[in-house]
């Protein structure tokens, strides 16, 4: 396993205005915790951590180095700023390389599939992260698939995962992760078309009112007075 450390130290909790001052000289508060250890206030260099994560992913094992020794861990949780996208607070893990953890593990799709590319399909990616087990020494930074060959209707389950030793898929194998479906495409009903014609060809009609009949009776009889 690589050795990957990053220096931290000790920290108090602090005040908002202090923790944003932290932040501004290009720190980033964090805690660790983990089994058997009380939960620690600590901070690490911000930019010194992202070009770690950057380089080995988000699921490298990291020796936090301090003043008095190492401590082995993994980010729990990273939380970044909405704009700027800068990290912001981190929650380190404690853990033991001698026992499994349970992580989440990024989808990373390869490929074009063959139902998009040549029939017009459309590529669902519905889980894009795979709960797994195992040492931290065994854990993959993401897990590939080839979704070339996929046909219209097709698709991958957790089940088709390939197979990586030390590691245990903690998902359903009946979990779909991504699958290729058509372009639905909304036409009007024939019954609905059928109604609208026949609608139209019907001849307006007009009809008369009380009035008219009033009317045509008055020019049928003679006005009073009148000549005959």
């Amino acid at each position: 396993m690589k050795e990957v450390i990053l220096d931290a130290e000790s920290r108090n909790l602090g005040k908002k205005s202090e923790l944003a001052a932290m932040r501004k000289s290009g720190k980033v508060p964090a805690v660790l915790y983990g089994k058997d250890i009380k939960a620690e206030s600590i901070v690490v260099d911000s930019k010194a951590f992202l070009s770690l994560i950057e380089a080995n992913g988000a699921n490298v094992v990291i020796n936090l180095k301090f003043k008095d020794g190492k401590k082995t861990a993994i980010v729990k949780s990273l939380q970044r700023d909405i704009l700027t996208q800068d990290p912001i607070h981190i929650d380190f893990k404690a853990i033991s390389l001698k026992d499994k953890i349970e992580v989440l593990v990024p989808i990373h799709i390869e490929g074009v599939a063959d139902g998009v590319k040549n029939f017009g399909g459309l590529m669902e990616f519905i889980v894009r992260e795979v709960q797994v087990k195992a040492l931290p020494t065994n854990i993959p930074q993401k897990i590939s698939v080839d979704v070339s060959p996929l046909g219209i209707g097709q698709g991958i389950t957790v089940g088709d995962l390939p197979k990586l030793d030390g590691v245990e898929y903690l998902q359903a194998p009946s979990t779909l992760i991504v699958h290729i479906v058509t372009i639905k495409v909304e036409e009007e009903k024939p019954a609905e078309a059928a109604a609208v014609g026949a609608e139209a060809a019907q001849p307006e009609v007009i009809s008369k009112g009380k009035k008219d009949k009033e009317g045509e009776e008055g020019a049928a009889a003679p006005a009073a007075g009148a000549k005959k």
